[in-house]
């Protein structure tokens, strides 16, 4: 035989061993209950007793409570969990870190498929990797985190695999996975009717924000919750609610704002659409077989971020209440997530934030990040406002941090002096069920012992089994021990079909706001002749502090473009210019290693301008200050007077230069935003301004030319300049001085123009309080 054919008939001797130990699924139908199904593998046999059939997913010959379907959720979970050993329990606090399918060869998402890299082993994209078998086995994880998928086939046969393997396990308890929001709009991307469309795609945080419309939020929710199901999917960490009131925050753009009432409006429709179930797909109370979990974020609100920087880093530990204003970022859990229209009434989970909210636990006066705050989980929200579903912590608290400020590691956020497993043991005391990145059950169990030597056996088991309860019944109630098993071809129909693709590109155009009109310059009438300038792109560092190459290049799809207008090189030839720009990048997050080298205290402006801006309106002594960790030695994080300058200043030149180079001819900028900016420096030199929150190109682009009017509206105040933002709050709403137009209009919360002039409907008076 020679080497080519040795190869294939390894090769193919390898996939038929696979083949062979992939599952098969069944399906039992019961004449007045719900549909089972099971893996013919797992070693589960079904129960038949008074003509309806039963799951023995214990495989004692016998029905338990738990097994029994007739019984609310409520009621098994709380069986389940009181059988369970504090082991098993301890696997069940576990939430994985994040999987890809297939997984790839290196970095943190890396797996092996029986000691081989994906591209080596000749196994199908959704098999199981031999870490994740490791886990779900002898870690007795449940809870996992997807992210990327190769398409909806391998998410559900994957979860098909996933579900059998933990089916033949101890009490058959289903996997709950999970995702991050995977609806985001592609900026570059042409909208297709779901032609090959992976997953429909819509406006997230302020994008969705900006239509004003809880109505397009609901419905996003329950296509979304479809899509989800589809791939496997029964919890979705998400919405963020964060009031959005600190404009330099990374994440601003992830949220629904900075109003209260706006954003309490949308966390409602959101997590109803996700959650709710009706007809024959509801089990109870509004859960059932279409229901997906909402897991809320970030408790108590991640907003507030001193100046601007993020919790992800050493950086950004804390979050400050200038004007004692915490109560207000509450608003959006407790009268919102927390008081649903529909008949599932709560959001099936919460997730605080990395962040020390500083000074606000004036009950211990104890400052350490929320997940391990009692007073923030224990006497507030389990307390005060009565919320009795899971909490789960935000990844990677446990661990140890960076060695640098700004590297990313673990955020053990005010307790880095203890251990792992004391760091496990006070978020638990604390009132944390689950552990987001955690796929070692070996430090919770070690809290448990912990527990035991000051509380004592009964009350760390109650302790356990509270959380066991909470966690059980978000499994229970979407009807997972039932049937946990897809059909890859519905799934392959349902996700990113073209109906459910047709309505999140209308609500991407929905969220498109018009700022700037000079002289009805828009719509754009007839075909025209436009120049679009490449743009410089610096080398900037990524999430994780590696560097991306500089480029030059095409800001927009030209090839999309050219259906519109005429694209031309040639601005002595062009009717008009379009300039596609990104609102302004601070590279350095708030923390320069090079200012700390040069004996500065490394810490720098978050800046909203484009322009090089000098922070001397800034506070004189930060808020919040020290680490014990990390350069104890800074006590004040101040940048009073340092200077920066954005990383992607040249699109500011490039529109000027543009307008030199059109002369009296018409300038219209298309703005990509992910917070809100200075408009100051440009507005008067442009004709046109169109801002989105990142949505694909040609809704904008459908905007622009007539195919929509524009009706979206700022979800975020546009300050006047950086001074004002040096001197608003970080956690109070609307106390910016708002930059005013050469038409008088002003970039207030609300303002939005559309053909006819400024937009004064209902939703105006709805949610803008003058």
């Amino acid at each position: 035989m020679n080497a080519r054919k040795l190869l294939f008939a390894s090769s193919f001797s390898l996939f038929l061993t696979f083949s062979a130990q992939a599952q098969v699924y069944q399906k039992i139908e019961n004449k007045y209950g719900p549909v089972l199904g099971y893996s013919t593998t797992s070693g589960v046999k079904i129960l038949s007793i008074a003509g309806n059939k039963f799951k023995d997913l214990n495989r004692n010959g016998k029905l338990d409570r738990y097994e029994d379907w007739r019984l609310t959720p409520e009621e098994r979970a709380k069986d389940l969990a009181s059988k369970l050993s504090i082991d098993q329990i301890a696997g069940l606090m576990l939430y994985s870190r994040h999987q890809a399918l297939p997984a790839p060869a290196l970095g943190f998402m890396a797996g092996t498929y029986q000691g081989k890299n994906y591209q080596e082993g000749l196994v199908s994209p959704w098999a199981l990797t031999d870490q994740q078998r490791e886990f779900l086995k002898k870690d007795g994880l449940r809870h996992v985190l997807l992210t990327a998928v190769k398409d909806p086939e391998t998410a559900a046969r994957w979860n098909n695999e996933l579900q059998g393997f933990v089916e033949g396990l101890g009490w058959g308890i289903p996997a709950n996975n999970s995702s991050d929001p995977r609806h985001n709009a592609v900026v570059s991307a042409e909208f297709n009717a779901g032609a090959g469309g992976q997953i429909s795609m819509w406006p997230d945080g302020l994008a969705m924000a900006a239509t004003f419309d809880p109505a397009i939020v609901k419905r996003f929710g329950q296509v979304a919750a479809s899509e989800y199901r589809s791939l496997g999917i029964t919890t979705a960490l998400s919405p963020q609610i964060d009031l959005g009131t600190e404009p330099r925050w990374y994440r601003i753009g992830m949220t629904f704002g900075e109003s209260p009432e706006l954003t309490t409006a949308m966390a409602r429709a959101y997590i109803d659409g996700f959650q709710t179930s009706s007809g024959k797909d509801e089990i109870a109370l509004g859960w059932g077989y279409k229901s997906v979990n909402a897991m809320v974020k970030h408790w108590p609100s991640g907003g507030p971020e001193e100046g601007g920087r993020d919790g992800h880093w050493a950086i950004g530990k804390f979050a400050v209440y200038p004007g004692d204003n915490l109560k207000q970022h509450i608003i959006p859990f407790v009268n919102g997530a927390f008081q649903l229209t529909g008949k599932t009434s709560k959001a099936a989970a919460v997730m605080p934030y990395y962040t020390i909210s500083f000074g606000q636990d004036k009950k211990n006066g104890e400052n350490v990040g929320n997940g391990y705050s009692k007073y923030l989980l224990t006497d507030l929200l389990r307390g005060t406002y009565g919320y009795d579903g899971v909490i789960c912590s935000d990844w990677l608290i446990t661990g140890d941090e960076a060695p640098k400020p700004d590297g990313f590691a673990g955020k053990p956020w005010g307790v880095e002096q203890l251990s792992v497993a004391e760091r496990h043991y006070k978020a638990l005391m604390a009132g944390v069920d689950q552990f987001g990145g955690n796929n070692d059950k070996a430090p919770v169990l070690t809290a448990y012992e912990l527990g035991v030597k000051e509380h004592g056996q009964k009350f760390m088991r109650q302790r356990f089994e509270a959380s066991a309860r909470r966690l059980l019944l978000n499994i229970f109630r979407v009807g997972l021990f039932e049937n946990p098993y897809l059909d890859v071809e519905e799934s392959r129909a349902t996700v990113g079909n073209p109906l459910y693709m047709k309505e999140g590109y209308d609500a991407q155009v929905k969220s498109v706001v018009l700022l700037k009109n000079s002289d009805q310059q828009l719509p754009i009438r007839g075909r025209k002749k436009v120049y679009v300038p490449k743009m410089y792109r610096a080398a900037m560092k990524d999430w994780w502090g590696n560097y991306t190459q500089a480029r030059l290049e095409y800001p927009a799809n030209i090839d999309l473009l050219q259906k519109y207008a005429d694209v031309t090189d040639n601005p002595n030839e062009a009717d008009l210019a379009i300039v596609f720009v990104q609102s302004p990048i601070s590279a350095e997050g708030g923390y320069s290693e090079r200012d700390r080298r040069n004996g500065g205290n490394g810490y720098v402006p978050i800046s909203l301008q484009y322009g090089s801006y000098t922070a001397s309106n800034a506070r004189a002594e930060s808020i919040a200050a020290g680490d014990p960790v990390i350069d104890p030695s800074i006590k004040n994080r101040s940048y009073k007077n340092k200077m920066v300058t954005a990383a992607n200043v040249m699109d500011l030149q490039t529109i000027l230069d543009t307008k030199d180079m059109m002369k009296d001819k018409p300038v219209l900028v298309a703005v990509t935003a992910n917070k809100p900016m200075v408009f100051a420096e440009f507005e008067k030199e442009v004709s046109g301004i169109v801002l989105n929150f990142g949505v694909s190109t040609q809704a904008v682009l459908d905007v622009m030319f007539g195919k929509y009017e524009p009706s979206g509206l700022l979800p975020v105040q546009m300050p006047a300049n950086m001074a004002i933002v040096e001197k608003q709050a970080e956690d109070v709403p609307f106390d910016m001085e708002v930059y005013v137009d050469q038409a008088g209009h002003a970039y207030d919360f609300g303002y939005g123009l559309n053909w006819s002039g400024v937009i004064k409907d209902e939703r105006v008076r709805e949610f803008v309080k003058k």
